[in-house]
């Protein structure tokens, strides 16, 4: 089970700095309270990143679930730490890991006042030795969302480390299932019209065989569909240079994958090619970057358009004519042109409704808080036939940015427990 996008790290460590107890994902609890007697049943391992910035708490929780259960005597709880290197990070930069970002290449150093989180992305292997351990619920902290599949085949198959191939074919089928039913037709551009039963839709279940081969298919009786077109929109998802899939693991090459129609709903992967790992992991950084708040109003029928582009003048005038500078003013007309932006056509004369929506950061809160009092103002001070406006004034938000880098493995140990 998946639950940390980059921007969940931060958010964990907030709620972790607020109490030592947090920090996990604490919807997999309940989770585990529902399954865990099956699972103990019919020896199902759960292999979940819920441990965010605080795997031990997550862990904890699991054994206190067991107990309530009747469990406890049955379950070992494996734990994957380590990769919060948070509190190492003036150590690695007086020693020149200057963990540059890998977009921009400035070194960390310039936001190092203001980060929150630093989590190195973790692969298959400390996982692998946790399920040596006969942990059999296992949570970890940051680690690629294709470890937590990788993992439990390089496990049950004897798959070693250098093992390329087969490590990139776990790596494709993992990239294959990440995504909750995007490869079960949830998301599908293909023919989405003729996707059945999307209210009952079917999670992709991963058939692995020890050479690497496997089929993606779901269980009978669910909604979705398992095709080529599915899965190829799944395989091209988030995909920078399809030759160089890089993971902690291996390098996957996914122009090398063979794709079969096996029978309904089931598509079968062969072929896969990888090459080694490279020296390092990946960081996941995440550091304040100022304020922002977002306003949105609804405009109707007739010249909605023009009354939203109108509304947006208003703000913007009164924005200057208090010498408020902001680093970003968007608007966004929905309805017109918030999905294609330069690209979308000039609209309909008539075109039923628009919603207006503007937003504005800065460095300087205050500066974003006077923003948001000149929203609500335009409701009966603009142009007419507003409607839709709910909630009240914008709310100032924290900005959060994510920096990517890089660090030596060597510089970073996985530690593995088993409770």
């Amino acid at each position: 089970m998946d639950y940390l996008a980059e921007i969940t790290m931060s958010i964990l460590q907030k709620q972790k700095s607020r109490d030592p107890r947090l920090g996990y994902a604490k919807d997999f609890i309940p989770i585990v309270e529902r399954i865990l007697p099956r699972c103990v049943e019919k020896n199902i391992r759960i292999i979940a990143n819920a441990g965010g910035v605080n795997p031990q708490a997550c862990a904890e929780a699991v054994r206190a679930v067991a107990e309530k259960l009747g469990l406890s005597s049955r379950i070992k709880v494996g734990i994957v730490s380590g990769d919060d290197i948070s509190g190492r990070l003036d150590d690695f930069l007086s020693r020149g890991v200057t963990l540059e970002n890998m977009e921009t290449r400035e070194p960390l150093q310039a936001v190092r006042g203001r980060v929150q989180s630093a989590n190195v992305y973790f692969g298959a292997w400390p996982i692998v030795e946790a399920l040596k351990k006969g942990a059999n619920v296992i949570v970890t902290g940051r680690c690629t969302d294709t470890g937590l599949s990788l993992a439990p085949m390089a496990f049950e198959f004897g798959w070693e480390e250098e093992d390329w191939h087969r490590l990139a074919a776990g790596t494709v089928a993992g990239h294959t299932v990440e995504c909750g039913a995007q490869s079960t037709g949830g998301n599908s551009l293909v023919n989405w019209k003729r996707v059945p039963g999307l209210a009952n839709i079917g999670y992709p279940i991963i058939e692995a065989f020890e050479d690497g081969t496997f089929v993606i298919t779901k269980h009978k009786g669910t909604g979705g569909r398992v095709d080529v077109p599915t899965v190829k929109e799944q395989l091209v998802y988030e995909m920078g240079d399809p030759r160089s899939y890089i993971t902690p693991d291996c390098i996957a090459d996914f122009t090398t994958i063979q794709l079969r129609q096996e029978g309904k709903d089931r598509v079968r992967f062969s072929g896969i090619r990888g090459r080694p790992a490279t020296p390092f992991y990946k960081v996941s950084i995440s550091y304040s970057s100022g304020w922002k708040a977002v306003g949105t109003l609804v405009y109707g029928w007739p010249e909605a358009y023009e009354k939203a582009k109108a509304a947006d003048k208003v703000v913007r005038d009164r924005l200057r004519s208090m010498g408020l500078k902001f680093e970003e003013v968007l608007t966004e007309f929905v309805g017109v042109d918030a999905c294609h932006g330069p690209l979308s056509s000039e609209p309909p004369p008539d075109i039923a409704e628009v919603q207006f929506r503007i937003g504005v950061r800065s460095q300087i809160k205050d500066d974003v808080e006077r923003f948001t009092r000149e929203i609500v103002p335009l409701v009966l001070n603009g142009p007419p036939t507003v409607t839709g406006f709910a909630g009240g004034r914008p709310k100032v938000e924290e900005i959060v940015a994510y920096w990517p880098g890089l660090i030596l493995k060597s510089e970073v140990v996985p530690v593995i427990e088993v409770l």
